[in-house]
């Protein structure tokens, strides 16, 4: 049975005039710790290894040739579809097939999207809302609409906002320092930071919803909130530790996920994708590896909660291979390679935040095996894999990653995995 609690209204601090109230999923995880390949399985209810989206998408890596993402789907189906603001799974916006492209074509090879200010939030939200104003959606329809918030700006010091631009800022002494990082100056600060374009965000929403109430349709119209992994954070974004998958997932659709509760089973965001077309009566495809938790939602007594879900990483702006499992209650992280304690992303490194816990951090070398009690150690920060109580966890859950990784064909299985353009793979600073 779902276990459930009062969510209240959604979103949670926002200046819209609207009073949606939603579904909120507690323990939903991106796939992978990073944006490229999480945003690919929300869009293809596959596992990165498997849908080919290992790294980031202008780092040269791709889908596969014949993956077949959620446009396609409600596009074959009878939706209008269109795609506002940021996309970062393919520097190819015409293997979309989105019927409306309303923002720039600004991924390119080699360049990160964090230089682009076009997809703001506020700036996005505004297009949007102005569609709706000059009723430029046909009905049925679908809008994915992404915003540069909440990410650092990679070009200059890994600030969280842009030259000559302030957010709404908190004060560094007022926030709440995070449980698994010690509390330090530059944290605050970046923490402060990062609740500005949280604000934005939160009125970006804000102003979606308010368009969509103004058009009287907010009856008929399934909206969905999720971010891809988890804050730019040392141990946060980059490892496969909760912090670093933990993805916001907030549902509305009146008659199914509209009465302000919460539910705590564990989700993966490849399980989106299947979801939305159980939602639309749309067969998911067999190939498809998540599952739909519509009858979560509907208090149906077939629904079998998730006992795990599995997560990976393998390039980012190094190569970083990681594969882990995660149940209710322990993590088993497996890694493939010579890695630092702790993976730094570049934007990470050069933040204050990253520059408080280098010493600490981008040092050698990460056990090749971690195994973390959740409910003891919440914050992971205490490796029980040697420990012989844990022996049994340790083996079922090894076991376990390890089919999983066989059954779909994992190519890291068969050695050290490079981008179609590598010619060898970079050694870490630390093994120079």
């Amino acid at each position: 049975m779902a276990r459930r609690r009062t969510a209240g209204r959604w979103p949670p601090n926002s200046r819209t005039s609207s009073s949606f109230t939603a579904t909120l999923f507690s323990k939903h995880f991106g796939t992978a710790p990073q944006c490229s390949p999480s945003r690919g399985s929300l869009m293809t209810g596959r596992y990165p290894h498997v849908n080919g989206l290992m790294g980031l998408a202008h780092g040269e890596w791709e889908l596969d040739e014949d993956e077949r993402i959620l446009p396609h789907y409600l596009s074959e189906a009878g939706y209008e579809t269109h795609l506002f603001g940021l996309q970062h799974i393919t520097q190819d916006t015409d293997r979309l097939r989105f019927d409306h492209i309303h923002s720039e074509k600004n991924l390119y090879p080699g360049v990160s999207p964090a230089v682009h200010e076009a997809n703001r939030a506020n700036t996005v939200a505004d297009v949007v809302s102005e569609c709706f104003d000059q009723e430029k959606f046909d009905s049925p329809f679908f809008a994915s609409v992404g915003f540069f918030e909440i990410h650092r700006d990679q070009e200059d010091s890994g600030r969280f906002g842009f030259r000559g631009d302030e957010y709404d800022t908190d004060d560094p002494q007022s926030v709440r320092p995070l449980s698994y990082l010690p509390d330090r100056r530059g944290i605050r600060h970046d923490l402060a930071e990062m609740h500005g374009m949280v604000y934005a965000v939160d009125e970006a929403v804000g102003t979606i919803l308010d368009a969509i109430a103004g058009a009287g349709i907010e009856d008929e119209t399934l909206v969905i909130f999720t971010t891809e992994h988890g804050i730019a954070f040392p141990r946060a974004k980059g490892s496969c530790y909760d912090a670093g998958l933990e993805a916001a997932l907030v549902m509305r659709y009146p008659g199914l996920a509209d009465g302000g509760a919460a539910y705590d089973e564990l989700l993966s965001n490849v399980d989106v994708l299947p979801t939305i077309l159980d939602i639309l009566d749309i067969d998911v495809p067999a190939d498809v590896e998540g599952r739909s938790f519509r009858p979560l939602l509907a208090d149906d007594e077939s629904y079998e909660e998730r006992d795990h879900v599995f997560a990976e990483m393998t390039w980012h702006d190094m190569y970083n291979p990681v594969r882990a499992i995660r149940t209710d209650r322990y993590k088993y992280i497996r890694s493939f390679w010579h890695l630092p304690k702790v993976y730094l992303s570049a934007d990470v490194f050069a933040s204050e935040a990253g520059r408080e816990v280098r010493e600490q951090y981008a040092v050698p070398t990460r056990p090749y095996e971690e195994l973390y009690d959740l409910r003891e150690a919440p914050q992971e920060d205490e490796n029980v894999v040697y420990e012989p109580r844990y022996q049994d966890v340790r083996v079922d859950l090894s076991q376990r990653l390890h089919t999983w990784m066989a059954e779909t064909d994992d190519p890291l299985l068969d050695g050290p995995v490079a981008p179609p353009d590598a010619e060898e793979i970079r050694r870490w600073p630390h093994e120079s």
